[in-house]
């Protein structure tokens, strides 16, 4: 049976949970609703705004389903303008894109290259030979602001904290791989993948005798200098750390030309990309001809790789490419467009939206505000109302067997019942998603900010929290 004795009253578990010494600064949103009507079973503080970190996601990814359907396809054209003439193209080769996170990505289950090898084919068989103009990556879909600018520095430049654009490759991630040596030396680099060599790295790192690994990667986009810091275990060979792509859109045009010099098809001019050639006044709109067209899996599977791994490119992307619907000649940043749709979205299905402060899609911002009445109320609303319902539901992982969530509620009665989004940063522990308990269905939101223990206590009291909320 439950512990829940009625809304107005504090549960002896929740007292418990608030008055550790650590919890004593905190503020915690905590509601849950039986889904089959609606009803709030129990709340704390449930309109309380806090910074929600990864469970944002959640947000982003209803109303993308919501907005453009479960078979909706990102597409990326090779095309070139000008004449195919003996082999040789008079003109440029272009790689268009239209915001595809997937593109590459080492989350959709094949070889990171398969796809350029598909687009060299394609040039090949077009019978070019021979380039006379430029190989020109055109992300001109988006704007050129890639992160949130309510991002902190210390997540610009890692593996994590990678920007978003209108062309995206390699999940806008390179490998560095280091050989350590002795304890309290400077690491070597030794390569990486793929040859970021444009790239200057100023390596403040030192090995230590322990295992841990407190390195991070640091460093902004656009600038091809990167600064390392931290502790990285001694004595490996070959250790790896990751980190952004400056400007992945360049990457992929310079990586193009590259490929085809390899294939004995020569490239005139320099590879170049919108952001460079618009900002020197020399981009020019010319008709253009397609080569070959490559499509993103289907959305319904992105949502389900962004929600189990908590995937922040992909989710960014999914918000950008929202606002592409945003009509209107106000001048505001992808992200802004994306949160203007995002936002009427949900008023139009009555849900009340003022207390939802959005910056980015991924939930990296802490500035990002949300409260686990509003995010409750959208989770029901999925559950129920959806034409995606199963879909979003489906793309939670079950908590104690799967994605980030999977050493959480591990052997309790609750796993394998609870599917459940993770979020975390400095301070800030969430948990949102659906319990189910007796034939019955609940959505569930519990967020913590700034509580002073680890986060490994923390997740240990959310979870003894959850499972005293359904007990039996």
């Amino acid at each position: 049976m439950f512990l829940f004795p009625g809304k107005a009253q504090t549960l002896p578990a929740m007292e418990k949970f608030l008055g550790a010494s650590y919890m004593s600064g905190a503020s915690v949103s905590v509601m849950i609703r039986d889904i089959s009507n609606g009803s709030v079973v129990y709340g704390y503080d449930a309109e309380r705004e806090v910074t929600p970190a990864s469970v944002m996601k959640l947000v982003t990814t209803a109303t993308v389903l919501e907005l453009l359907g479960e078979t909706f396809r990102y597409e990326t054209a090779i095309m070139y303008d000008g004449q195919i003439t003996d082999s040789i193209l008079n003109g440029n080769l272009y790689i268009r894109g239209s915001g595809d996170p997937a593109l590459g990505s080492s989350y959709i289950g094949a070889d990171c290259d398969t796809v350029i090898r598909e687009w060299i084919t394609a040039i090949k068989k077009a019978g070019i030979r021979k380039i006379t103009g430029a190989v020109i990556a055109d992300e001109s879909i988006f704007d050129t602001e890639g992160i949130s600018m309510k991002w902190m520095r210390e997540d610009m430049g890692s593996y994590y904290g990678q920007g978003c654009y209108g062309l995206n490759i390699y999940d806008n991630c390179y490998s560095l791989f280091l050989n350590t040596g002795e304890p309290d030396s400077r690491p070597e680099i030794e390569k990486s993948e793929p040859d970021m060599s444009s790239i200057l790295f100023h390596n403040y790192l030192i090995t230590n005798k322990s295992e841990k690994d407190s390195s991070y990667i640091t460093g902004f986009p656009y600038t091809n200098e990167r600064y390392l810091y931290g502790t990285v275990p001694a004595n490996r060979c070959g250790y790896k750390l990751k980190g952004d792509i400056p400007e992945p859109a360049l990457f992929l045009s310079q990586y193009i030309m590259t490929l085809l010099k390899k294939e004995q098809i020569s490239v005139i001019g320099a590879p170049t990309c919108y952001r460079i050639l618009s900002g020197e006044k020399k981009w020019e709109k010319q008709e253009r001809k397609i080569l070959t067209t490559t499509y993103s899996p289907p959305l319904k599977d992105l949502v389900r790789i962004t929600n189990h791994v908590s995937n922040n490119l992909y989710a960014d992307a999914f918000l950008k490419t929202i606002g592409l619907n945003y009509k209107s000649d106000e001048v505001i940043s992808s992200f802004d467009k994306g949160v203007k749709i995002l936002i009427k979205h949900w008023e139009d299905k009555g849900i009340k939206t003022s207390s939802l402060w959005m910056f980015d899609g991924s939930g990296l911002a802490p500035a990002n505000k949300i409260t686990a009445g509003f995010l409750c109320e959208l989770l029901s609303y999925m559950a129920t109302t959806s034409s995606v319902s199963e879909i979003f539901t489906e793309s939670l992982p079950r908590a104690g067997m799967e994605g980030t969530v999977i050493n959480i509620l591990k052997g309790s009665t609750l796993q394998g019942k609870t599917r459940l989004k993770s979020g975390s940063m400095s301070r800030v522990r969430s948990y949102a998603g659906y319990v189910t308990k007796d034939n019955k269905q609940y959505a569930i939101t519990i967020i913590v900010n700034n509580f002073s223990c680890t986060q490994y206590q923390m997740k240990r009291d959310m979870e003894q929290l959850l499972l005293s909320f359904f007990s039996s």
